[in-house]
């Protein structure tokens, strides 16, 4: 193997001709990228794993109203999960999709070469990313 191919395309965390790449150099790739179409790709994937966590929820909202008089959970439980569901699906997973597919297709369709603040796209998503987490675990802590 040459050095060339074990170099990183710039930005995207993936290795040219399909060298394979320590998880160390890709992570670090994706988490210092400036490019629009890694970091919609970002935050797309994010969010549907905050759309699988809802799903979990609604699960669990689901078994108690399963069958009359099953207590899967009590009545202040079951609030909270209502809840944070509410909450993950519309703003931790309905508005960042789209604002994820608008990242990575809009400037490929005004023939834009990147976004205008590059930068301040990734600490969006970053800013996005714990600020989520951040969420979710006021929902985990009592």
């Amino acid at each position: 193997m040459t050095e060339a191919s074990q170099r990183l395309e710039e930005g995207t965390g993936r290795a040219s001709r399909g060298a394979a790449v320590p998880l160390g150099r890709t992570l670090l790739a994706w988490a210092s990228t400036t490019d629009h179409k890694v970091i919609g790709r970002l935050y797309m994937v994010t969010s549907f794993c905050f759309f699988l966590l809802a799903g979990l929820l609604a699960l669990g909202m689901r078994a108690e109203l399963a069958r009359p008089g099953l207590q899967f959970m009590n009545e202040h439980t079951y609030n909270q999960l209502f809840t944070i569901h509410g909450t993950i699906m519309m703003l931790l997973f309905a508005t960042p999709m789209f604002a994820g597919f608008a990242n990575a297709v809009m400037p490929l369709q005004i023939g834009a070469p990147d976004v205008a603040f590059p930068r301040l796209n990734a600490l969006s998503y970053w800013m996005y990313l714990f600020g989520g987490l951040m969420v979710v675990s006021g929902f985990v802590v009592p």
